[in-house]
């Protein structure tokens, strides 16, 4: 059985953290948390986070219909319901605006892979959606490429939304990610960022697995795609506005089979420019392509900063 006076106090919890860490200014953010088949409890609209009182919650239709509270529910619990509807075990969404990871969000530069453990193992790639008005269905439908593939997303000039089985889950996962934002700035503003090798990568990736998280890079579909390289969500980028600007890419890896595709093709990961299977096999070139292709953009690059 839920204690739903329990679930009122986490949610009120959750919101003073996002407060006091500076996630939510004002009446930014919203949670929520699902507590039954067609209700969901959520913050309201036009307050604080960090001042919330149990009471000051409300409860909603799987639709958005208001169905309890004397505030008005948050205007982007719509948002909220598409995900609980994509991935029904999901039971607490998290949205609000860290500033380092929306500093990503207002860029569209997607956040560099192979860099940190903790984030290989509870993030994976995190996908940029594209950008649409707050508060409407089709700003809510924006998640829907990405939900199934990833715990938090980031949406762009918005902020982020992160989704678990508990609250505190599904803040965690914007803490990390926020966290994470700002090591890659600081470690930019020191001169560069070393990524990990593809050795190193593939151990955390099966630590993952040991562990019971679940990465798109593990399947199948994506096997024979340069693991670092962003290439999960790269066929959303051109969408959605995304492109690598500020970080270089790291060193093209090995894929399983690098004998296998067609030089210039996209593994079916939209990565025309990187090493991926289709562009290492020794028969055909293409690796030596992209490495070409590589330089050259980090050239140009270096030549622009000056």
């Amino acid at each position: 059985m839920l204690n739903i006076h329990q679930l009122r106090k986490e949610i009120c919890e959750i919101g003073d953290r996002l407060y006091k860490k500076g996630f939510a200014a004002a009446n930014d953010g919203n949670i929520s948390y699902r507590i039954g088949d067609n209700e969901v409890l959520c913050s309201p609209t036009m307050i604080c986070k960090g001042f919330m009182k149990p009471d000051d919650l409300c409860t909603v239709d799987m639709d958005g219909n208001q169905l309890s509270g004397r505030r008005k529910r948050t205007s982007e619990i719509l948002l909220h319901l598409a995900i609980m509807k994509e991935r029904p075990e999901i039971k607490s969404v998290v949205h609000c605006h860290p500033p380092h990871a929306t500093a990503f969000a207002i860029a569209r530069e997607p956040i560099p892979q192979c860099v940190l453990p903790e984030v290989e193992v509870f993030l994976g790639d995190v996908p940029i959606a594209r950008y649409d008005t707050p508060g409407s269905q089709s700003f809510a439908d924006t998640i829907l490429p990405y939900v199934k593939k990833s715990n938090v997303i980031i949406l762009a000039n918005h902020g982020t939304v992160s989704f678990g089985e508990t609250v505190e889950q599904a803040y965690w996962s914007t803490e990390i990610l926020d966290s994470y934002c700002r090591m890659l700035m600081l470690a930019k503003n020191l001169g560069t960022v070393n990524y990990f090798t593809e050795g190193e990568t593939r151990e955390l990736l099966d630590l993952k697995q040991r562990l019971g998280y679940s990465d798109p890079r593990l399947t199948k579909e994506m096997e024979n795609c340069d693991i670092c390289a962003n290439d999960v969500f790269r066929s959303s980028w051109k969408e959605a506005g995304v492109a690598q600007r500020a970080f270089a890419p790291p060193p093209p890896m090995r894929s399983k089979s690098p004998s296998a595709g067609k030089a210039g093709g996209d593994c079916g990961c939209g990565n025309k420019n990187r090493a991926c299977s289709c562009n290492t096999g020794t028969s055909t070139g293409g690796g030596h392509e992209a490495l070409v292709q590589r330089i050259t953009d980090e050239v140009l690059q270096a030549l622009a900063q000056r």
